[in-house]
């Protein structure tokens, strides 16, 4: 029989309780949570805004909580390599890039049709994009997403979304193509209004893409004058991590 820790956490152990709950009954309102642990709606509001931010639930039209990406997504272990070695790998680079860009640097792996993100290095700035450790987007308007889907042949591509309408399959095949010319991605309020985002591939020794770096800003400090200085200190960071994972399996 497992015995209450003698210091258990009190916040810690709601949350806890909060994702069985999400787990098991799939929709949670405010008025639920509350009573359900027996805390102040105000309390419960915070806890599951933190599960929101962290992509452990979604809230929908209705004010209602739904399991989120994190809860229903596949495991993001692509192709068996290690993603704490990974980071390691990659974060002095991610770390320069942020000094010099004076933005935050995000390191993304794909899994399936989203995009995971490993590690962040938050810019100093005032204003500024945060943490974006453990978020969960869709590959097609993500940055990195963009770029890893474009390193794909497009049998492999089609074989991840069979169900795209041909407009869509036409649209994400030119913004795909124009990817693969220019080496880069933008994700312009994609995913999240007033951020925008530049991301690249980053590829191991044998060549295979096995990550993504991005930059990513608040829209009103990401006009189309400063992409070109990013996308380069994009490109000197990719090669400084590439340096890095070589030898890195695939």
């Amino acid at each position: 029989m497992k015995n209450r820790p003698a210091y258990a956490l009190g916040s810690v152990d709601n949350v806890l309780l909060l994702l069985h709950m999400l787990r098991d009954q799939g929709r949670l309102k405010v008025t639920d949570v509350a009573r359900e642990l027996g805390i102040a709606r105000s309390t419960a509001h915070r806890l599951l805004a933190m599960l929101v931010y962290r992509d452990f639930a979604v809230q929908d039209e209705h004010h209602t909580y739904l399991p989120g990406p994190f809860l229903t997504s596949t495991q993001a272990t692509p192709g068996g390599t290690g993603l704490r070695e990974l980071r390691a790998r990659v974060r002095p680079a991610m770390e320069a890039l942020c000094a010099r860009a004076a933005e935050t640097v995000n390191l993304m792996v794909r899994v399936g049709t989203e995009v995971r993100f490993l590690d962040s290095v938050e810019s100093s700035q005032i204003l500024h994009v945060g943490d974006r450790r453990g978020t969960i987007l869709p590959a097609r308007q993500a940055s990195g997403g963009k770029v890893l889907l474009a390193t794909l042949p497009h049998s492999w591509l089609w074989e991840l979304y069979p169900d795209l309408a041909d407009a869509e399959r036409a649209a994400l095949a030119r913004e795909l193509d124009e990817v693969r010319v220019r080496g880069y991605a933008l994700n312009i309020e994609g995913t999240e209004q007033g951020v925008s985002a530049i991301g690249v591939a980053l590829r191991n020794g044998s060549g295979s893409a096995v990550a993504a770096l991005s930059i990513s800003a608040p829209s009103a400090r990401f006009g189309m004058d400063r992409v070109a200085a990013f996308a380069k200190e994009l490109r000197r960071a990719g090669a400084e991590a590439e340096q890095a994972l070589a030898g890195f399996p695939d």
